[in-house]
């Protein structure tokens, strides 16, 4: 008896058990089972591959069991994941090579190329499906029409609209959204408004979706009043809702009311604390944005990516270093992960807020540097003044393989600037059009008129303009007068001032400039002829202003200021410093009050900047090691310069002042500018 005769007989229940007797297989049958178990498997591989390359080994394993031939499912799930990875020329070689191309394979092809930003090449793939007699169903419509957003194309909405009209998909609610959306997006709140006002379940609780979108393009062209009203007269609202009219609020100024609705909300989520906080920052009142943040992380709400964003930014505005640093400790007890934008954004508020050091620190401990990293930390190297090491990161990043865009030439350009560094500049304004084949914007010529002027050389200024093939704007005049006005040239701070007026009459800066020139030299009739001049023309100076942060709380200053609790104590104080500098040779530089009044009356007037509070509120508000940081709005005075590098010597304190053109490092009397500012 041979082995197969010999081996056991499986036990197969008989009729009489009441179980069906086993039938012999079918080969056919088991076939196709098997190809369905290995398209379930494969299927399943592709949801799970993590990159391409991967994938790519994945779509070789297909192809050799042939699973791809006349089987729509694993190759729409090939297009599908290639496109969500990023790549979506491997995407379209995959549909290409595809022999049936069936309503599912286009349906994930426009999706990919729409969620890839290839805008023109989705509608184009919609025309091809058109031509195939392939019919659009209610999941094609809504990428076609964001694709018709990215494009602004109003004419090809409308188009679109008939269409969809015309196969009675207008009726699906999904569809319906999206082509309100579209028309937001393109600006025709008209015909939005007309879609949500002809939809049938407008006034049913799952039509929310659709209010919201009408609500937030009302908000976006400004029509604020019908947006509330649409608001209240919704039939049910979630989260969405209020997030979406709150963000229109606070995009068009009305804070007051948006804080009103803020606050009426029952269940704040993340985004509702987001939308207000990064509201209040766009809007400038930065101390509200950083309460309002912590008192979100104080009840429990965990901030998102744009959250901590908006926190970071407002810190860098206002140079709140103990508010970032308080924001950076909550990321790392609660083990954030740092993507590129929050990075970025810490990094700038290091810089931005004086603690260069610890800008570095954060920067060497990113792992993935984008382009705006690089330029982020090159711009802080340059307004510290560390022209050294803002060079040397600009060619680690050209070694790295990133090629440097316009905002890193204006940075290191900068940082030239300030250096002094006129060849060195020039010769990386070159390479910027040599090498890399870019051509300078107006503000890259503003900077090598900086660069010229800072250096005294006035004359290869002027020749520089002259040369330049763009027309020179208020930017470009306005560098050339500061620079006058630094070597108190006052013919050729008149003709810049000239070339300003034409093009910005009522710019405040020009005034203000050559009357300190007039005042520099003496000349109080012409210091009043301008004064005179800008009244007539209702011009007026934007205030300054100085703030410093104490304990998390930023108190700001601006001149003669007496509204402050501690008033006569800062007042005594800077009468006191002010006395012992005299005693170091300090002597209060007269030259930058503009009035033509006594030699008193002008050191009285010196005596009350904001900056000169600022700081002597830091020294009796901070122990004698804390290193004080002032923020000003303006360009620092020669004379509150000449002050604060006696005081940082005179108290053994370090000063970090910032103000609107760089940061002022000032340590045992001298200052990180070398007076070159």
């Amino acid at each position: 008896m041979n082995a197969i005769t010999k081996a056991k007989k499986p036990y197969f229940p008989s009729k009489t058990t009441g179980f069906a007797t086993q039938q012999p297989p079918n080969p056919i049958s088991s076939s196709h089972d098997h190809r369905n178990l290995a398209e379930t498997h494969f299927i399943s591989l592709i949801h799970s591959s993590k990159s391409t390359p991967q994938l790519k080994s994945i779509h070789a394993q297909v192809l050799r069991r042939g699973l791809h031939i006349a089987n729509s499912r694993i190759t729409t799930q090939l297009i599908s994941a290639s496109s969500q990875h990023g790549s979506i020329n491997y995407a379209l070689s995959i549909f290409r090579s595809s022999c049936y191309r069936n309503l599912f394979l286009f349906n994930a092809m426009i999706r990919g190329l729409c969620e890839n930003s290839c805008f023109e090449s989705s509608i184009e793939h919609f025309k091809l499906m058109l031509r195939l007699d392939v019919r659009p169903d209610r999941l094609t419509f809504p990428f076609v029409l964001k694709s018709v957003m990215g494009l602004r194309g109003k004419r090809c909405g409308v188009v679109l609209h008939c269409g969809i009209f015309k196969m009675g998909l207008d009726c699906d609610s999904f569809v319906r959204v999206s082509l309100a959306d579209m028309y937001v997006k393109i600006g025709l709140l008209d015909f939005a408004l007309q879609v949500f006002n002809e939809s049938p379940e407008k006034n049913k609780v799952e039509s929310v979706l659709l209010w919201n979108v009408v609500i937030n393009g009302c908000c976006k062209v400004g029509k604020l009043s019908e947006a509330v009203q649409l608001f209240e007269a919704m039939p049910e609202r979630n989260a969405g809702s209020w997030n979406s009219l709150i963000n229109g609020l606070m995009r068009s100024g009305e804070v007051d009311k948006a804080i009103e609705f803020f606050d009426g909300m029952d269940e704040k989520n993340v985004v509702s604390w987001t939308t207000v906080i990064h509201g209040l920052m766009l809007n400038g009142l930065h101390e509200k944005a950083l309460e309002l943040f912590f008192k979100m992380v104080d009840i429990g709400v965990k901030p998102n990516d744009l959250t901590i964003v908006s926190a970071l930014s407002a810190c860098a505005k206002i140079g709140a270093l103990e508010a970032g640093i308080r924001i950076h400790n909550n990321m790392l007890s609660h083990r954030f992960k740092m993507n590129a934008a929050a990075g970025n954004a810490l990094l700038d508020m290091y810089a931005k807020c004086g603690d260069i050091e610890s800008a570095s620190q954060v920067f060497n401990g990113m792992k993935v540097k984008d382009i705006r990293t690089w330029s982020v930390m090159i711009w802080g190297w340059a307004i510290h003044g560390c022209v050294d090491k803002a060079i040397q990161c600009f060619e680690m990043m050209i070694l790295s393989g990133i090629r440097p865009d316009e905002v890193v030439f204006l940075s290191v350009l900068t940082a030239c600037s300030h250096a002094g560094r006129v060849d060195q500049g020039l010769n990386i304004f070159n390479s910027m059009k040599v090498i890399y084949s870019m051509v300078p914007t107006m503000k890259h010529y503003a900077v090598i008129v900086d660069l010229y002027g800072r250096a005294g050389q006035l004359d290869e200024a002027l020749r520089f303009i002259e040369r330049m093939p763009l027309e020179p704007d208020h930017i470009i005049w306005g560098a050339l007068f500061c620079a006058c006005r630094a070597c108190k040239n006052i013919e050729m701070a008149k003709y810049a001032t000239d070339k300003l007026l034409k093009l910005e009459p009522k710019h405040p800066g020009s005034y203000i400039f050559l009357s300190n020139v007039y005042a520099g030299v003496g000349k109080w009739d012409d210091v009043e002829r301008v004064r005179t001049s800008m009244k007539s023309k209702d011009v007026e100076k934007d205030p300054g202003w100085s703030s410093m942060e104490v304990d998390g709380q930023v108190h700001t200053f601006v001149a003669g200021d007496r509204a402050h609790s501690l008033a006569c104590e800062i007042y005594a104080k800077l009468e006191d410093i002010t006395t012992c500098a005299r005693q170091q040779g300090y002597m209060p530089e007269t030259e930058w009050v503009l009035h033509n009044i006594e030699e008193e009356e002008k050191e009285d007037a010196l005596g009350s900047h904001s900056e000169k509070l600022a700081l002597a509120f830091g020294l009796i508000s901070t122990g004698p090691s804390t290193v004080l940081r002032i923020v000003k709005n303006l360009r620092v005075c020669g004379d509150c310069h000449s002050l604060m590098k006696h005081v940082s010597k005179m108290n053994q304190r370090e000063i970090v002042l910032r103000d609107i053109k760089r940061f002022h490092h000032f340590k045992d009397g001298v200052c990180s500018c070398h007076d070159y500012w």
